[in-house]
């Protein structure tokens, strides 16, 4: 197994006594904290682990939850998705409220001797007021919700996934090449929102990873986005440099080797801005350009819709240009940041939309015919890759997809798919039946 950089080491030292402790002492700074239900039926019982990982399946999560209500073949395959270790989203509530949950769920992950992930997704303007839009109202609410995150984890162990979409997606950002973002909300002011959400990032990384047990990661959306520079200078003025390190393809569906590769340059560019040419963010190479050394400078964008691999002999699918041009920028320099991904829905890649068809085909949303990926773990078999998780709970809808139509119906799928975070029955079966590798 790979240790996961600083904070989970430490585990072993914390030992019995100190999950004991804390176990003892969860309601120390919030309400009273009720015994929760049995556990939905079907579910497994508290501390059952079907992968050797040690990551938490949580008897009370909303994947099992849905299940209880669910029957036939739709409650079987909610049984089954539940069965996996899986995040719990912390996205609203009051300070006390969110240190109750946390340390509820904290505190049975480290009594059955697993580790818990927590999704913390509450920061102001989230998601920019779209599907998932919501968050706290200030920039001292976030921070005394952090607070009450914090206070819930205590010294035992977890996970923490800070803010999917919190660097993809800024208030009134303008990019390193002076471009101003699209997501200009009327009600952020737009010469501190920008700064605002960088303080708010770098005050949940220093409070969780002051933490002995906490380890914590930064959104770095994944391989179809943002360029490689783009990407680490937000990294940075997030505090990337004092958390554990950053999270891809959360919510999404890249090829689990091409966000290895992306992510590895992600971390070689850190390396390269801060050890060889501080904030030289534009000589990082990037997955929209691929030529190198190793293809005699030659290079192509790279294509999302096949896997990549150095070497492939398709010049679209072909890592070695970028592999190679990292390996000269930074000479005997090595990448050290780590990085999880998000394998909850890639086995299938991304959806390539139908050309022509749909005027806004928002191929993130509920796309047809994906399957699961690869099975949450903590042993990737790669150096920078501390696990594969599934933050974005499968089965769980994206939103109400319309597509560039008036709804309410999904043109894709002919149905009205449920709210963000609502069950999504014909989905999960797809995950299933369409999984990469076979469940």
């Amino acid at each position: 197994m790979l240790p996961l950089t600083r904070n989970l080491a430490r585990r072993a030292a914390a030992g019995v006594a100190v999950t004991a402790a804390l176990v003892a002492g969860l309601t120390l700074a919030g309400p009273a904290l009720a015994a929760p239900p049995p556990p939905p039926a079907g579910g497994p019982p508290p501390g059952t682990l079907v992968d050797p990982s040690e990551l938490y399946v949580d008897p009370y999560s909303s994947t099992l939850t849905a299940a209880a209500g669910l029957s036939g073949q739709a409650k079987d395959d909610a049984e089954l998705l539940g069965s996996y270790p899986s995040a719990t989203w912390l996205t609203s509530g009051t300070p006390a409220q969110v240190e109750a949950k946390t340390a509820d769920v904290v505190g049975r992950a480290n009594t059955a001797d697993a580790i818990p992930m927590l999704v913390a997704y509450n920061i102001p303007f989230r998601d920019c007021s779209q599907y998932s839009a919501g968050g706290a109202t200030s920039v001292a609410a976030y921070e005394a919700w952090i607070d009450g995150v914090v206070a819930g984890i205590g010294d035992d162990t977890a996970i923490v996934i800070i803010e999917p979409d919190g660097l993809g997606i800024i208030p009134w950002y303008t990019t390193i090449d002076g471009t101003l973002e699209w997501c200009r909300p009327a009600e952020a002011n737009p010469v501190t929102a920008a700064q605002d959400r960088f303080d708010m990032l770098n005050y949940a990384v220093d409070e969780l990873g002051a933490l002995p047990g906490t380890t914590v990661y930064l959104d770095a959306g994944h391989s179809g986005w943002l360029t490689v520079g783009d990407n680490v200078s937000r990294l940075l003025r997030a505090g990337v440099q004092d958390a554990d390190g950053f999270f891809v393809n959360t919510s999404n569906f890249q090829y689990t080797a091409n966000v290895t590769a992306y992510g590895t340059w992600v971390s070689s560019c850190i390396a390269y801005v801060t050890q060889v040419v501080p904030l030289n963010y534009w000589g990082c190479p990037n997955q929209y350009w691929n030529g190198g050394p190793a293809t005699g400078w030659s290079g192509v964008a790279m294509n999302n819709y096949g896997v990549w691999s150095a070497g492939n002999p398709d010049p679209a699918l072909n890592t070695s240009g970028i592999d190679s041009r990292y390996d000269l920028i930074l000479g005997s320099v090595e990448p050290s940041t780590h990085f999880v991904i998000d394998t909850s829905r890639n086995g299938r890649g991304p959806w390539d939309p139908p050309d022509g068809v749909y005027s806004d085909p928002e191929d993130w949303c509920n796309p047809p015919g994906r399957g699961l990926g690869p099975r949450p773990t903590l042993d990737t078999g790669q150096a920078l890759v501390d696990a594969h998780l599934w933050i974005k709970i499968p089965g769980e809808s994206d939103g109400k997809c319309y597509r560039g139509t008036s709804g309410p119906l999904d043109p894709a799928r002919g149905i009205e798919d449920p709210a963000a975070g609502g069950w999504f029955v014909q989905q999960a079966r797809e995950l299933i039946e369409l999984a990469v590798p076979a469940v």
